[in-house]
């Protein structure tokens, strides 16, 4: 008779305590959770947000753009005429000379018999034949003097400048063929952000999700130990009232001990992936980071919607790395065309004024002076040996290396949604059996607490039945965070991951 109003004492107690308890899990397991403030709970956009604002691989794409936003313009300046400035100054040690010595130049006097200009000439007064020197050249009777001095010019100091103009004509396609390399290589910047935008946003969706989990799961495990608890102290009642043995205790005590280790991790974990996330999200790592979906021990609201069927040709269209592929090729055969270019003609005008001081235009004179000139000028490669024909066909081979990693790409993400389809499934069935199976733990822990109550039942039994009803919640936590990063990884892979 006192076992049994011992016992029923303990059962009452360790069922008020259940109560207690099964409404603590109802709330971890309910499908709305308490909203705290906002300013203290973060949702999953706003950490996607943080993320693509603060992430400095977003950033340093950002700024890529940015650059080669000026290459294109640098390559459509490329189609307009330059102009450059040079200029110099120049010391030189010596005088410029024309002559060597004083010149003598013979002159002509007008002959009326023959009405035309003649030399002077020294001539014999007996014979009347021009006279000539020892060197065999005729003797003039009068000559010119130039005095070396005349000819001399002081370039001690000289200055001089040109301002050119050069207007390319036709270059052999190359000048087309940069700009629509710095068009395809802005739109590939653009690309490769994209990219890394989603591959951020998945990154910030699994540290997301692992807090999430992490914290379910540390409810959890409070709650098993809040068990074990109640669980260690009727056994310890039952041992004063001498209906239960010490060895009982012990047992309950150990798995007690597990327990509480077991939450120590988990929490441990838990402030770890915290850091994790706030990392990510550009935050310091001891930020204190609430999220909007913790306590998400409960029921998926939706299941996500799988496709039957992928239009290849539309997942190939909205992938990022595969424009990025495309991209590439057509950056690689523009290159072609620009090795291309060197074995063609090349045809531009020039113009240029030039000006010097001394002014060669006045007799070497202490002055500033110039002059313009136009003109065109003409390339043609004639033979280099084979060097310019070599380029180009490397180029070309480039070109073709691009083709084959794009049909590559194309065959590997045909496979990857095939992967990401099947895993999808995998993990919603998954999920639907941890549901029949959290089912049948709450009925088995039930029925283990009533045969504890009945006195059918041992302490190992319900024990047991804690331990299995704590793996099923456990497992159908991981199974919910396994549909959602299931998703988001189908949608990353069908290009459809919006951000």
């Amino acid at each position: 008779m006192q076992y049994n109003k011992t016992l029923s004492k303990v059962v009452i107690t360790q069922k008020c305590d259940t109560m207690k308890l099964r409404f603590y899990v109802l709330q971890v397991v309910a499908m709305c959770v308490l909203v705290m403030s906002a300013s203290e709970n973060v949702s999953l956009d706003s950490c996607r947000a943080m993320a693509l604002r603060n992430n400095k691989q977003m950033l340093i794409d950002a700024t890529r753009i940015e650059g080669a936003k000026y290459k294109k313009r640098e390559a459509r300046a490329a189609y307009l005429p330059a102009f450059d400035f040079s200029g110099g100054y120049s010391y030189n040690q010596k005088e410029l000379s024309l002559f060597d010595s004083d010149q003598m130049l013979p002159v002509k006097s007008f002959d009326i018999a023959t009405g035309s200009y003649e030399f002077n000439i020294v001539k014999n007064p007996i014979t009347g034949e021009p006279i000539k020197s020892p060197d065999g050249q005729y003797v003039p009777q009068q000559v010119a003097l130039i005095p070396k001095e005349a000819m001399t010019f002081d370039i001690h100091n000289v200055f001089f400048g040109a301002l050119t103009l050069s207007q390319p004509v036709y270059m052999g396609g190359k000048i087309v063929a940069l700009n629509r390399i710095a068009d395809y290589a802005e739109q590939l910047a653009v690309a490769q952000q994209q990219g890394n935008a989603e591959n951020v946003i998945y990154n910030v969706d699994v540290a997301y999700w692992q807090v999430v989990s992490l914290d379910a799961k540390m409810r959890l495990a409070e709650g098993y130990v809040a068990l074990l608890d109640t669980l260690n102290r009727n056994v310890n009642a039952m041992i004063i009232e001498g209906v239960a043995t010490p060895s009982d205790q012990l047992r309950v005590n150990v798995r007690l001990n597990e327990a509480l280790v077991d939450l120590t991790k988990v929490k441990n974990g838990l402030t770890l992936s915290r850091m994790a996330l706030a990392q990510l999200c550009g935050l310091p790592i001891n930020s204190d980071l609430h999220l909007a979906d913790e306590n998400y021990n409960k029921p998926l609201s939706q299941i996500p919607l799988i496709p039957q069927t992928t239009e290849m040709e539309l997942v190939y269209a909205r992938r990022h790395d595969i424009r990025q592929l495309e991209l590439g090729e057509k950056i690689t055969h523009q290159q072609a065309k620009v090795e291309l270019s060197s074995m063609l003609p090349n045809v531009s005008v020039i113009g240029a004024y030039s000006f010097s001081n001394p002014n060669l235009y006045d007799g070497f004179s202490k002055s500033f002076d110039g002059a313009f000139s136009v003109g065109v000028m003409v390339t043609v490669p004639l033979w280099h040996w084979g060097g310019n024909y070599n380029k180009y066909k490397a180029a070309q081979s480039q070109e073709t290396i691009m083709r084959l990693n794009l049909a590559d790409a194309k065959e590997k993400i045909a496979l990857q949604v095939q992967q990401a389809l099947f895993k999808t499934q995998e993990a919603i069935k998954t999920y639907k059996m941890t549901v029949e199976n959290l089912k049948s733990a709450d009925e088995n822990l039930r029925q283990a607490q009533i045969g504890f109550k009945e006195g059918v039942m041992t302490v190992d039994n319900v024990m047991e039945a804690q331990t299995a009803w704590l793996k099923a919640n456990s497992e159908q936590v991981d199974a919910q965070i396994d549909v959602q990063l299931c998703n988001t990884y189908l949608k990353k892979t069908l290009g459809i991951l919006t951000y």
